[in-house]
């Protein structure tokens, strides 16, 4: 009986030390806007080129095809109580 006790109290510990010790998960990654794809005379506005923070090889970019544009600037006016502004692309 005692044996089962410390085992019992062991466990709770560990699973309150779990939740002590979790870090909340950032569901964004931070990037520039480099401009748009382009070739030496022509300019395509419907494609823009991204430069996205610890992606480097094709590889890596891969995973982030399709996925949502946010782009977040600060305006001076505040619009529903908050001064940054979102335009949402893909």
């Amino acid at each position: 009986m005692a044996g089962e006790k410390q085992i019992a109290a062991a466990a709770q510990k560990k699973k309150a030390a779990v939740k002590k010790t979790k870090q909340p998960v950032r569901l964004y990654a931070k990037g520039v806007i480099l401009g748009y794809k382009r070739s030496k005379s022509n300019s395509y506005a419907n494609c823009t080129l991204l430069k996205l923070d610890g992606v480097r090889t094709r590889e890596d970019a891969a995973w982030y095809f399709g996925k949502r544009v946010a782009y977040v600037y600060k305006a001076k006016k505040e619009v529903k109580n908050s001064k940054f502004r979102v335009m949402w692309g893909k």
